[in-house]
């Protein structure tokens, strides 16, 4: 039978509770369809944090349910035996519980709860009971790390900034202006007005906690950084005597331009901190805030061993000798590739140890015998499990058509979620074996196998074609469910964004290829130029380039498509979001009458407006190379402003749809708005979605709900009817 979360002892339960809503799982036959509908996604629960009990027999992970009626979410903790069987839950309140973790050697679970409208540290144990109130912090806990031997605690807290957005004048509350004097006034979606810190507390023996030290005390700086860094960018050693933690020590217009962030060593005796990447008396070389750090001379070899790029995610090895990191090479470039890097403590030296893996470390763990370490990274559309020793030999563990999207020691196995294009997250149990063929995957949660047994899916099959300069290039395609060869079928061209993020197996609750198939539509997904799994080489060059190789990989996958029998070559659609977005804006210019339909949201329209329009200046300045008022800008650069999107609008003669979220602040409101008028300007057939109160993504049910009926309305009116 499908466990349910609202049962009537639930209901019984919070009825006598004010406006207490648990909004909980669906039976899937409630959905009186096979075909996967927007209802049908939203519907799903969604498996994110988990923790593995010390013992290794117990695993406590986080659900969220999603209630369309009332436009809002409920997040769980469940506990599962490792052995399998059924999962038990264990949060019943009407509140989100989250976060979970084992203390006291497993014997309690640590979670966060926002009992009373304000999150705090609770306790229970592992069945549920004698819940405890850790903390009563005037302050909500973002995140929170307990030191091995459970004397201390880390809190993640935010604290009021005022260096860049000035404080509001005290006799005028109500005013609703800001007085701003420096970048980077905000950030991805929200004006930066305060910062995260972590705090230190001692956990006295009757697991109270109180208010903590602040590690950044006086320093206007951010640890977690945004926007999505968590507690996974600070460490305890084994000892439980040092935190690492990852921080960019910049504000203002230094913060804007700079992916320079460093690993810190946080002595908590002594309360002083160590920068583990840069060496001593290290001094910052002045770079021109209005070109791309990629010529000048902070990104020299004069500096190769200073750690110029990001570097987060710090993690002691099980004997406390090491600390590994994931680390990019240059300043200024976001996808730079993540390197594993590995210091000694004692000797102060670092080494680089996944060299010979020609793509990204995505998450990673140290193995217990403190000599070997398991990875996940891309390689041909697929993330998989990796393991490197200390000399750096790279050992493939899996080989599957799937993608592993995080991993944790448990003992001698592997705690990891993975996900398809036909499955959302589960948690499943690996155990790493000499290679590929003697890796046991097992699955654990079976949190969504009821819908997916209910809902027909497509086929997705891989497919190599040869580009204009003769490589061999990979495309997904995503068949209709009940798939007829024998029929032909209107095809969407999916352009990917980043623009340097893998169009490997992900699952995504709203640009899902399992709906776009569920609704009579083949989908063609490259991994163009600019894309990570395929060398460095392949990645990089994008780059200056946005409107050149890239582009012809894109219609060379879609020319392609049109050779099979079953793609109807006169239905053809082109979707995509943020630079897949962008794609969308250039190829309305140039498509040569091959599409019939163009979908574009949150993508960049004006390139010379958006230099200035975007909040993380680095990025611009990496991919355009100048500011385009720079009289001695280069030639990429002249070609990139050349090439914007909105100097070929003359050529636009397709309908097309425009979607831009307005707490966007990575790509703006102006740059949707802009394409959407021009079309209409021209008397092009178009439409404009808004959503006022959304970022780059979609994040309340309702409005993606709005944004699937709309996204398939517009289809179909020019592909179908």
């Amino acid at each position: 039978m499908i466990k349910t979360l609202i049962t009537a002892a639930l209901f019984a339960m919070t009825a006598t509770t004010a406006n207490a809503d648990i909004i909980g799982k669906v039976d899937a036959k409630t959905l009186g369809t096979k075909v996967m509908t927007p209802e049908a996604l939203w519907a799903m629960g969604r498996i994110s944090a988990s923790a593995p009990s010390p013992d290794g027999k117990w695993v406590v992970y986080q659900v969220g349910y999603y209630s369309v009626k009332e436009n809002k979410s409920h997040h769980v903790l469940y506990i599962i035996s490792t052995d399998g069987g059924n999962a038990t839950l264990l949060t019943l309140s009407a509140d989100n519980e989250t976060d979970p973790s084992w203390i006291e050697g497993g014997k309690r679970i640590a979670f966060l709860s926002n009992n009373g409208g304000s999150s705090q540290l609770w306790s229970m144990n592992p069945d549920g009971t004698d819940r405890k109130k850790l903390t009563n912090d005037k302050l909500d806990i973002e995140g929170y790390k307990f030191s091995p031997d459970g004397s201390k605690v880390i809190f993640v807290k935010s604290l009021p900034y005022n260096d860049i957005i000035q404080p509001k004048h005290k006799d005028l509350p109500k005013a609703s202006g800001m007085v701003i004097d420096d970048l980077n006034y905000r950030h991805w979606d929200h004006y930066v007005t305060s910062n995260a810190h972590p705090f230190v507390a001692d956990v006295n023996a009757r697991q109270t906690i109180g208010e903590g030290k602040d590690i950044l005390e006086g320093e206007p700086y951010e640890c977690p950084m945004a926007p999505f860094g968590g507690v996974e960018q600070l460490n305890w050693s084994p000892d439980s005597k040092s935190i690492a933690y990852t921080c960019r020590k910049k504000t203002g217009r230094d913060y804007a331009i700079s992916t320079d962030s460093d690993i810190y060593l946080y002595d908590t005796t002594t309360g002083t901190t160590k920068n583990l990447c840069k060496s001593a008396g290290f001094k910052q070389p002045e770079v021109d805030a209005t070109k791309t750090m990629a010529t000048q001379e902070i990104n020299s070899e004069k500096y190769a061993d200073e750690n110029m790029g990001y570097d987060t995610n710090p993690a002691f090895s099980p004997n406390g000798k090491y600390v590994a990191w994931q680390s990019m090479a240059r300043d200024g470039y976001e996808s730079d590739r993540n390197r594993l890097c590995i210091l000694d403590l004692a000797t102060g030296k670092k080494s680089y140890v996944t060299e010979s893996f020609d793509s990204n470390v995505d998450d990673f763990c140290w193995n217990t015998d403190s000599r070997t370490l398991y990875y996940i990274g891309v390689w041909h559309g697929c993330v998989n499990l990796y393991k490197t020793d200390l000399n750096g030999k790279v050992v493939q563990l899996t080989d599957d058509k799937m993608d592993f999207g995080s991993v944790k020691m448990m003992k001698s196995k592997l705690l990891m979620s993975r996900h398809s294009m036909s499955q959302g997250d589960e948690l499943y149990i690996v155990t790493p074996g000499k290679n590929i063929k003697s890796t046991a995957i097992c699955q654990l949660t079976h949190e969504n196998t009821d819908f997916y047994k209910q809902l027909e899916f497509g086929e997705v099959e891989p497919r190599w074609s040869k580009t204009t300069d003769g490589k061999d290039m990979l495309s997904w395609i995503i068949l209709p469910p009940n798939f007829d060869p024998n029929k032909k079928y209107p095809t969407l061209l999916f352009c990917e964004g980043g623009p340097q993020s893998p169009v490997s197996q992900f699952w995504s609750y709203r640009w899902n290829f399992q709906i776009m198939a569920a609704n009579g539509y083949i989908i063609v997904a490259p991994n163009r130029r600019g894309l990570p799994g395929f060398g460095q080489e392949w990645l990089e060059e994008i780059s200056g380039d946005w409107t050149g190789q890239c582009m012809k990989d894109y219609l060379t996958a879609i020319d392609d498509a049109c050779t099979l029998p079953y793609v109807d070559k006169d239905r053809l659609g082109c979707v995509g979001a943020s630079f897949g977005g962008f794609s969308v804006y250039w190829l309305a210019g140039h498509h040569d009458k091959r599409f019939k339909a163009f979908i574009s949201h949150d993508g960049a329209f004006n390139l010379e407006s958006m230099y200035t329009d975007t909040e993380e200046a680095w990025f611009s300045n990496w991919e355009y190379d100048d500011a385009p008022w720079n009289r001695d800008m280069t030639a990429r650069a002249k070609r990139t402003y050349d090439n914007s999107p909105h100097k070929f609008v003359d050529k636009w003669d397709t309908p097309i749809l425009c979607i831009q979220g307005e707490m966007d602040y990575r790509i703006n409101t102006n740059q949707g708005l802009g394409a959407f008028n021009a079309a209409r300007m021209r008397g092009i057939p178009a439409q404009l979605l808004v959503f006022p109160d959304e970022n780059h993504w979609v994040l309340k049910p309702q409005n993606g709900i709005l944004w699937q009926r709309t996204f398939f309305g517009w289809l179909n009116k020019w592909l179908k009817d």
